[in-house]
């Protein structure tokens, strides 16, 4: 078995294990929400597993260590501050409305441990960037500026969206300032910019390649599954506004507001995004 194989099954063994921690948890506080603030801190945990076992020697395993850090307990911060004394997540609690007694079982295998193996598939690029050693370049230079852009729009979108929640006054309305005047999702474009940087890093690595697959994940992800369209139905229904923003704002990649198209939107929740 390779090198980098045998790591990444280590990989994964830590990520069930993270998992398992988070779902025993769930199960005492009777909240399975709590796994969204273990996503981000759980890449970090990863990638430092990662960085010790391929010896860490270079910059740029360093730099990736502590890119990965920067933006994972920014993320898991952020998201177990927003949660905290909130209701469980509406996704859940439809979840545990339906199974009954046997959601437990059910959330540790279509919840935790799912999670688990994304989050460690996911993670090929910052493994690669670490074990294969190369020269800084260009691609790193290039990754590293994809990466600050991209934290900037997540974490100041998250940030103006937090500061406009607070204000009891904008209740029921729209953010439409900001970030948030050029896209309808900058915190989610920003977390697909950092996995596409994440990968600009690796790729300056050899026989990296194939590692595209994880930001091209991410960001599909975030744009059909549970970022973009999960969000916005239940806007449109909830805020009459925001029809109107839709057809203003780019729904993902910045761009300066105007009058656009008629876009059908799927899926909510009661937050911007």
């Amino acid at each position: 078995m390779s090198p980098f194989l045998s790591t990444w099954l280590i990989g994964l063994g830590t990520a069930v294990i993270l998992m398992l921690a988070a779902w025993t948890m769930s199960l005492w506080r009777r909240d399975a929400s709590i796994i969204d603030g273990f996503w981000g801190s759980g890449f970090a945990v990863l990638t430092w597993i990662y960085w010790a076992l391929t010896d860490g020697n270079g910059t740029r395993p360093l730099l990736v260590a502590i890119l990965v850090t920067l933006w994972g307990l920014r993320l898991s911060a952020h998201i177990i501050w927003r949660n905290w004394g909130e209701a469980e997540d509406y996704r859940y609690r439809e979840m545990r409305a339906k199974h009954g007694e046997s959601f437990p079982l059910v959330s540790l295998f279509t919840v935790f441990l799912l999670q688990g193996g994304l989050l460690w598939l996911i993670s090929a690029p910052l493994l690669q960037a670490q074990s294969a050693r190369a020269e800084l370049g260009a691609l790193d230079v290039a990754g590293l500026a994809v990466f600050v852009i991209g934290f900037i729009f997540e974490s100041v979108g998250d940030l103006q969206l937090a500061r406009f929640r607070a204000d009891p006054g904008n209740r029921g309305k729209v953010l439409r300032t900001g970030l948030w005047r050029y896209t309808r999702h900058p915190n989610y474009f920003g977390d697909a910019a950092v996995w596409w940087g994440f990968f600009l890093i690796a790729l300056a690595t050899p026989g990296s390649a194939w590692t595209v697959f994880s930001p091209i994940l991410m960001t599909f992800f975030l744009l059909k599954v549970s970022g973009v369209v999960m969000l916005e139905k239940k806007l449109v229904e909830t805020r009459p506004e925001y029809a109107d923003y839709v057809t203003q704002t780019s729904a993902f990649f910045p761009w300066f507001p105007g009058k656009r198209p008629a876009v059908t939107v799927r899926a909510g929740s009661e937050e911007n995004s």
